[in-house]
This record gives structure tokens, sequence and C-alpha cells, in this order.
């Protein structure tokens, strides 16, 4: 079993193809994209997500987060991707794997949004698929956790759907638009049969 980084990557972290998606690392060229899809959506992913820094969308804010995703990936604590509509290039939301924890564990989180252009084509389900074979097979990891709030049927169903089964429930979890909330706790472990 591997106890520390299993992979190295000295070069650019390659992309990842799925069905009709790309999945890539974030890079200072898709700041503007990024920026106009988020502010696009900002009212559709509000009650999913922490409360916005009032810079979010400024382009130094962007590269703030650009240099958090280098050092994540760096350090093998997270591994960030934009996610891409093959037919036209267009960025349609994002996705990382988050919290890598190494030693007996080898888990890691899953978080993911989709731009309110874009939901219910299928993007998410085809990203989460493409990103399962690199969590386990790339990454080494034995375990993929995610979360998310109850009332909230559109992710629940994409877990569901991409082999995440549930296994509990977290009061006051995570604070998502300011608010402490319970959460739904789902995992996919690496042995689990594909849905």
């Amino acid at each position: 079993m591997a106890f520390f980084r299993t992979i190295n990557f000295s070069e650019p972290l390659p992309s990842i193809a799925g069905d009709g998606v790309t999945l890539r690392t974030p890079q200072m060229t898709d700041f503007s994209e990024w920026a106009a899809l988020r502010e696009t959506s900002r009212d559709f992913l509000t009650p999913w997500e922490p409360t916005w820094p009032t810079d979010d969308l400024t382009r130094s804010a962007f590269r703030r987060r650009i240099r958090r995703y280098a050092e994540d990936l760096r350090t093998d604590q997270g591994y960030a991707f934009l996610i891409f509509r093959h037919s036209n290039d267009a960025m349609v939301g994002g996705l990382t794997l988050a919290n890598i924890r190494r030693g007996v564990a080898q888990a890691g989180s899953l978080g993911y949004w989709m731009g309110l252009p874009h939901i219910r084509n299928g993007y998410m389900t085809a990203a989460v698929r493409a990103v399962i074979p690199f969590a386990f097979a790339t990454l080494r990891l034995h375990r993929l956790e995610a979360a998310c709030i109850p009332t909230n049927a559109g992710s629940i169903r994409l877990l569901e759907n991409t082999g995440f089964q549930r296994e509990g429930y977290a009061r006051e979890y995570l604070c998502i638009n300011g608010i402490w909330q319970d959460h739904l706790l789902y995992a996919r472990l690496k042995d689990a049969p594909a849905p």
C-alpha cells in the first residue's frame, strides 16, 4: 500500500477525456470564460456553495485560485479541473478532488459545480465518470467521498448514478450560503462495480 505520493507530476496534469467532455486544469487564459459562466450562474449556484468573496470574479482572485490549485497539486492535496464540452470547447463547469489523505486512508473528496446554461445535459455525469478512473488508477485512492445538501435532488441523482452510495447524514456539516447546512454523505470505493 502506498503511504505517500504515488505519482510525480513534473509536467502539467494531463487532460481527462469523458463522454462528450474534457477535464483539464484551470489556466489564467480561462479567466474571462470562467468569470462570465460563474456570473451568469450566480443565482443558481448560491444555494449550494459557500458565500462568494466580494472580489471572487476578479482577475486577481482567479490568479490566487490558480496559485492555490498549483500548490494543492504540488503537495498532492487536491486536483482541480474545469469541464469543457467536446463539440465547441465551451466551459460548462468545474470539478475538484480535494482533501486528499494518504497513509491508511487513501481517500479524497469530490466537489463540483455546473454552469446554469449547461444543467441537465449529462455533462457532470460524464465528468464524474471520467474522473473516477483517474482517482483510483492514477492517484491510487481507495475511496472517494462526496456530500450534498438533502434538498439538492440533482446532486443526489448524480452521485447515485455514478456509483456513490449513501453512508450517512452529517448535521451542520458545511457552511453553505452563510448557513451551517446538514449534508448527506456519499462514498464510492475503488473496487465498487460500475453502475
